[in-house]
C-alpha cells in the first residue's frame, strides 16, 4: 500500500497495488509541465488508486488530444497523466508519493528531445521516443 499527497495536502490517495517500471521521462511536454529536466512516474492500475481526500481540487488539463494531466488546482502539484486510449492505467507521478519506493528507475525516455543542459551520466537503458508503443508516458 501506497500513499501520497499534493504540496498542499488537500489531496491524499492510497494506492493498493503494484507500482510498474519508473520511466524518467525526457520529452518536451514533460519537462515544461514540471520546469524540470525530466519527469519520474510509474504505470498503475486506476481500480487500485482511491483519494481520501481532495477529490474535488484535482484538475485535468488536455495536453494534446486524448491525454490528461492531472494536479491540484491549489498548488499545482502534479499527479498522473492519463491516456483515452489506455483506459484503466495512470502514470502516477513518482514524487507525490510518500512511503520509500525500494525500487529506482527503470529506463529514460524520449531523450531524443532531452534538454541540452542535462546529461544522463547512469547506465539505464535509452529510448528515443519509448520502448512500447503503447506506454503511456
Amino acid at each position: 500500500m501506497f500513499t501520497g499527497q499534493c504540496l498542499c495536502g488537500d489531496i491524499t490517495f492510497e494506492y493498493d497495488g503494484p507500482l510498474g517500471p519508473i520511466s524518467l521521462c525526457h520529452c518536451k511536454q514533460c519537462r515544461r509541465a514540471h520546469g524540470s529536466a525530466f519527469s519520474a512516474s510509474s504505470p498503475v492500475r486506476k481500480v487500485h488508486f482511491q483519494y481520501l481526500t481532495g477529490e474535488e481540487r484535482v484538475t485535468e488539463f488536455e495536453s494534446r488530444p486524448g491525454k490528461y494531466r492531472a494536479f491540484c488546482n491549489r498548488c499545482g502539484s502534479h499527479l498522473y497523466s492519463r491516456l483515452d486510449a489506455i483506459p484503466g492505467i495512470l502514470r502516477l507521478r513518482i514524487g507525490v508519493i510518500n512511503e520509500p519506493l525500494e525500487k529506482g528507475p527503470s529506463r529514460h525516455i524520449y531523450v531524443g528531445s532531452k534538454s541540452d543542459w542535462f546529461d544522463i551520466t547512469d547506465d539505464l537503458p535509452q529510448f528515443e521516443k519509448t520502448e512500447r508503443t503503447n506506454d503511456p508516458h
